[in-house]
C-alpha cells in the first residue's frame, strides 16, 4: 500500500480546538479528577437524555459491571443478552458471579429478537441486557412488557446509541429500563478518551452506583455507623476505582454539545451508503424500524458471499491494500473459546452466526465526505467484479 494513499478506518474521533481548550482549562485548574467537570458532565447527560440521575465512570465495561452489582446479580442468577455484541455485555454478568445467557438476533436490525426472549427465561433469570446495536434501538416497550411479566430488571446497553431515540424519546431516559449505560471510547459518537456513564431514574440505584464507583465508600451522614468528623468515610460494600477524571469529563462536556450535529452527519452518511448499494442483491444494510431515530455508531454492510467469488478474509485484506481499514462487529460471543467452556456451541444462535459471516463495518464518522463514501463503495464493487 502506498504511504500517500488516503486511509479510511471504520471509525475515528472528531476533536476540535474547542474540545482541546476545555481540556486545557481543566489542566490549569485545581481539579484533575473528582472535581466539578464530572458533575457537570453528569448533569448535561441527564438534561440530554431526560433521566433523573447519571453516574460517570471509567468506561462502558465499568458501567455494565456496576449495573450488575447494583442489581445484586450473584451466583446462580441468569441474565439474558444478545450474542451480537462486544464481550463486555456478557462478561459483566460473570464479573458479578452470575450466569450469562443469550437470545438470537433479528436479521433486519441485528438487535436482540424480542420474540425469542421468553424461550430462555427460567426461574433463575433476574435481568435482561438488550443491546442497541449500531445505534438502532431495540423494541424497548415490548422488552419492558416481558420484564414486567417475569419480574426482571432491565439494563440497556447503549454503548452504541447515545443520541438515538425510541418512540420519540432519547435512549438513556430509562422510561423502559432500570438503568442505561453509555460508552465514550474514541470510535463512539462522542468521546471522553475512555469513559462511560450510567443513567437511572431510581434514587436507590443511583446512590448504590455512586458508592460502588469509588471503593464502596460513603460520607453520607445518614448512612454512617459513626461519625468522627467531616473527614470521616466508611467502606460499607466492596466497590471499585471506576471514577472518571475531570480531564475526561471536560472533553465529554464539549463533545456532548456537538452530538446533534454528529448525529445528523452519521444519518446522512448511512443514507448515502444505502443509496450506493441499493439494487445490488449482493449487498444489504440494516433496516431502521419505524419506532427508531438512530444515531448510527456503525454502518454494517452485509455481503452475500455465496454470490461472489471471494472469501470474506480475502476481501478484508484486499480492501486494506486500497486504504480501507474496515472491522467486523461482532464475532458472536457464544462462539468464543471461554464461552464454549461454559457450555455454549456454534449453531446455538444461527441468526447471529449468519450475520457474522456476512458483515463488514464500513467507515462512519463526521469527517467522512460524500466523495469518500463514493470511493469506498466503488472500491468494494470493483473488487467483486
Amino acid at each position: 500500500m502506498s504511504w500517500n494513499k488516503k486511509i479510511y478506518s471504520y471509525g475515528k474521533q472528531q476533536v476540535d480546538f474547542k474540545d482541546i481548550f476545555e481540556v486545557i482549562k481543566v489542566l490549569n485548574s485545581p481539579f484533575l479528577t473528582q472535581g466539578p467537570k464530572v458533575k457537570e458532565f453528569e448533569a448535561d447527560i441527564c438534561e440530554y437524555t431526560g433521566a433523573k440521575y447519571c453516574v460517570a465512570v471509567a468506561n462502558g465495561t465499568a458501567a455494565l459491571h456496576l449495573c450488575t452489582l447494583a442489581l445484586n446479580i450473584s451466583q446462580g442468577d441468569e441474565v439474558i443478552t444478545s450474542p451480537n455484541t462486544f464481550l463486555a455485555s456478557a462478561n459483566c454478568v460473570l464479573y458479578a458471579g452470575g450466569v450469562p445467557k443469550f437470545t438470537d438476533i433479528d436479521e433486519k436490525t441485528a438487535c436482540i429478537d424480542v420474540n425469542e426472549i421468553e424461550k430462555y427465561i427460567t426461574s433463575n433469570t433476574k435481568a435482561l441486557i438488550p443491546v442497541h446495536f449500531a445505534g438502532i434501538p431495540c423494541d424497548m416497550k415490548k422488552i419492558k412488557n416481558i420484564a414486567d411479566k417475569h419480574n426482571l430488571f432491565i439494563v440497556e446497553d447503549a454503548a452504541h446509541a447515545i443520541g438515538s431515540e425510541y418512540k420519540g424519546e432519547k435512549i438513556g431516559s430509562c422510561r423502559y429500563s432500570d438503568m442505561t449505560i453509555f460508552s465514550f471510547h474514541p470510535v463512539k459518537t462522542i468521546t471522553s478518551g475512555e469513559g462511560g456513564a450510567i443513567t437511572t431514574n431510581n434514587f436507590d440505584l443511583y446512590e448504590k452506583l455512586l458508592e460502588l464507583r469509588s471503593h464502596g465508600m460513603t460520607k453520607n451522614p445518614n448512612k454512617l455507623h459513626k461519625n468522627d468528623g467531616s473527614w470521616y468515610y466508611e467502606m460499607q460494600s466492596l466497590g471499585f476505582n471506576y471514577r472518571m477524571t475531570d480531564i475526561q469529563a471536560a472533553l465529554g462536556v464539549s463533545q456532548l454539545r456537538k452530538l446533534n450535529k454528529f448525529k445528523a452527519k452519521r444519518r446522512e452518511l448511512f443514507k448515502l451508503y444505502k443509496k450506493e448499494f441499493i439494487g445490488d442483491d449482493r449487498f444489504s444494510l440494516l433496516e431502521e424500524p419505524e419506532y427508531s431515530d438512530a444515531c448510527y455508531h456503525l454502518c454494517p454492510l452485509l455481503i452475500d458471499f455465496d454470490k461472489i467469488s471471494m472469501t470474506k478474509e480475502d476481501l478484508f485484506n484486499k480492501l486494506k491494500e486500497k486504504g480501507l481499514f474496515l472491522q467486523v462487529h461482532y464475532i458472536p460471543v457464544h462462539t468464543q473459546p471461554y464461552y464454549k467452556n461454559l457450555g455454549f456451541n456454534e449453531g446455538d444462535f444461527p441468526k447471529a452466526e449468519e450475520y457474522y459471516r456476512k458483515t463488514l463495518s464500513l467507515p462512519l464518522y463526521p469527517q467522512l465526505t460524500k466523495n469518500g463514501v463514493k470511493y469506498i463503495t466503488k472500491t468494494i464493487k470493483e473488487l467483486l467484479v
